[in-house]
């Protein structure tokens, strides 16, 4: 008898997408005229006493394995392989203070860390 395993394969599954707010759309569309970019990439690293934290870039050109998703003419690249982890987030653009900072909406999220500044995700 042959044991067959299964490989995960983000490229398999029906994405919800990632959404922007009014704010964010607006921010990331002032940002790519001043800086003469395309929009922003939102990814995942390993970081952080919860597991995971936000990693935001400026794309010049995407890369192959970007989805593309877009807001009032804002675009927003996420890596293929960071889907798992973020899909169905709303990414916004708040002021806190006198800063002002993106905060993402993450349903996937199942917990976070005190400063907020890395999140954790449950398997499914």
């Amino acid at each position: 008898m042959e044991l067959q395993s299964e490989t995960f394969n983000p490229a398999d599954f029906a994405w919800r997408g990632i959404s922007m707010t009014t704010q964010a759309a607006a921010h990331v569309r002032d940002l790519a005229e001043k800086q003469h970019v395309l929009g922003i990439r939102l990814g995942v690293k390993t970081s952080g006493c919860a597991g995971f934290a936000y990693v935001l870039d400026t794309v010049s050109e995407p890369k192959p394995d970007d989805l593309l998703f877009e807001t009032d003419g804002a675009k927003l690249w996420v890596p293929l392989q960071a889907m798992p982890f973020i899909d169905g987030t709303e990414v916004d653009y708040v002021r806190e203070g006198l800063n002002q900072i993106f905060k993402f909406h993450n349903p996937k999220a199942q917990h976070e860390c005190g400063c907020g500044e890395s999140f954790g995700v449950q398997a499914e």
